[in-house]
């Protein structure tokens, strides 16, 4: 099992009252596939991105990826367990404004001291189309190209998760196409899982499994 959520719940203090947004959540992966999360606005689909990342955590309920539970995990636990396991790409690009396309990609291969990290971040710009703008900051960037960057930062380390939350959203049409065409072709050929966030149905039924976020739970469409 590569990934398995179970009875996660998770909610937010407002004032005196408490927000739940996600009730006993539970989502079981076994090999590697696409998955696309539809949802209203605020139903909860960043959340439990965040959660499956390790950016937050449960407040009941375990999160299983590998065999090891990352709710239970120590903070610098689970630093290295992103950094090894997962790879994610914003739907705000998030690139670090003073490194360069290059550098940004050899960020992640460095936090896991791996053999030759400028020889893998350029491999991987490659494969994005984009190793003639390695040496471009972000400020000279388009926004395709900035978010080919950031999916070249999120697969250089060969996570056995990609986790994309509306990563053509900030793009026009073709674009956003071009991009997503890439992030499916990219986690097949390595053997990643993709959990694909979303608000656009044509998009999600290019997924292999497509499920709604609706009443705190998710549900296979």
């Amino acid at each position: 099992m590569i990934l398995d959520v179970q009875d996660v719940v998770k909610g937010y203090t407002q004032g005196q009252k408490r927000l739940d947004v996600l009730d006993k959540l539970a989502l079981q992966v076994d090999k590697a596939q696409s998955l696309a999360i539809l949802g209203k606005s605020g139903s909860g689909k960043s959340t439990f991105l965040s959660l499956l990342g390790g950016l937050d955590r449960p407040d009941q309920g375990k999160i299983i990826v590998n065999g090891k539970d990352i709710a239970s995990m120590k903070e610098s636990e689970l630093a290295k367990y992103r950094a090894q396991n997962i790879g994610i790409v914003f739907q705000q690009y998030h690139l670090m404004k003073t490194f360069t396309a290059l550098e940004n990609v050899m960020l992640p291969l460095e936090i896991l001291k791996k053999d030759q990290p400028r020889k893998k971040a350029m491999e991987a710009l490659e494969q994005v189309g984009l190793a003639d703008r390695a040496d471009h900051f972000p400020h000279q960037l388009s926004g395709g190209e900035s978010q080919r960057v950031a999916v070249a930062r999120a697969i250089a380390p060969e996570p056995k998760i990609i986790l994309a939350d509306e990563p053509s959203g900030n793009l026009d049409a073709a674009t956003g196409e071009s991009v997503m065409s890439m992030i499916f072709d990219l986690c097949k050929r390595r053997s990643s899982v993709l959990i694909l966030v979303t608000h656009d149905v044509d998009l999600a039924k290019s997924c292999d499994q497509v499920y709604e976020l609706n009443e705190k739970r998710l549900q296979l469409l």
